[in-house]
């Protein structure tokens, strides 16, 4: 398993709203064409309506290159900079816990 999270801080509302449709067109294509990618979930954070947390879980780490190979991909990671005043990415360790598949 291959996992990370990103936590976005988006410039204002209107910023928000459009990296928001960049999202909403970006995940139907990960769920469609990635089977590699487990989880692509991306959460708002109560009390910061400016900001924007993914948590992406991969089979492996090649699963992950080739969500990052994937032109949908390609096309976010490009769009998203003029809604940003800044991000963070975090790659995580392996996991344990309920619902961890061991």
């Amino acid at each position: 398993m291959w996992a990370l999270v990103v936590r976005f801080d988006l410039r204002d509302e209107s910023a928000a709203a459009e990296f928001d449709a960049l999202v909403a067109d970006l995940t139907p294509r990960i769920a469609a064409e990635e089977p590699g990618t487990l989880v692509y979930a991306v959460h708002t954070i109560e009390g910061t309506p400016l900001s924007r947390l993914f948590y992406e879980v991969y089979a492996d780490k090649n699963a992950f290159d080739q969500h990052e190979q994937q032109e949908h991909t390609k096309r976010f990671l490009a769009a998203r900079e003029q809604y940003l005043r800044d991000f963070r990415v975090e790659f995580l360790g392996a996991p344990s816990g309920k619902g961890v598949p061991e």
